[in-house]
């Protein structure tokens, strides 16, 4: 099974009993492999789906208002961590800062290229190690984007002449 490639997913919009949104369908199998034990159970059979707001406590909820929480996760989830170490691919073990750090070093990341080569030679298990069930590639990415152009704000604010000193005489 190829985890970068969307499944078709006929399941009606239900949205998450804490924030509203609507989540992302996910399989059983993934949030059993995530939760703590026992935390899964009232989600089989309910079409589990991963809450993505950030800072909504919902990890996994199911159709008829069932949840399981943030803190019930065997795992940091990355989406919803806001302090090192965050988590981006869980398969094989890379973090926002290690990305950041790529970023810094080089201006770009060689981190995203060497994940594909690992998922194209079959080696990823996102279903059963994410806490989204899918693909981290798209996470992987848009952290190397923030990066870049954190970086491109700093550089400029760096470049930018200094305030030219006041002579109090207006000129």
């Amino acid at each position: 099974m190829d985890c970068c490639v969307p499944k078709a997913n006929g399941a009606r919009r239900v949205p998450c009993p804490e924030c509203g949104q609507v989540g992302r369908a996910v399989a059983s199998l993934t949030a059993r492999a995530i939760l703590q034990p026992g935390h899964a159970a009232p989600l089989e059979g309910a079409a589990p789906r991963f809450c993505r707001t950030p800072e909504c406590g919902v990890l996994y909820y199911g159709d008829a208002g069932q949840r399981a929480l943030k803190q019930e996760a065997l795992v940091r989830v990355g989406l919803k961590e806001t302090a090192d170490p965050v988590p981006v691919c869980y398969c094989f073990g890379f973090f926002r800062s290690d990305l950041q750090e790529d970023v810094a070093e080089t201006g770009g990341s060689t981190i995203p290229d060497r994940i594909a080569a690992e998922v194209k030679a079959g080696r990823c298990a996102c279903e059963v190690k994410n806490p989204s069930g899918a693909c981290c590639l798209g996470d992987v990415n848009k952290v190397v984007k923030e990066a870049q152009a954190a970086g491109s704000k700093a550089v400029a604010a760096e470049g930018s002449p200094p305030d030219a000193p006041e002579t109090g005489n207006g000129c």
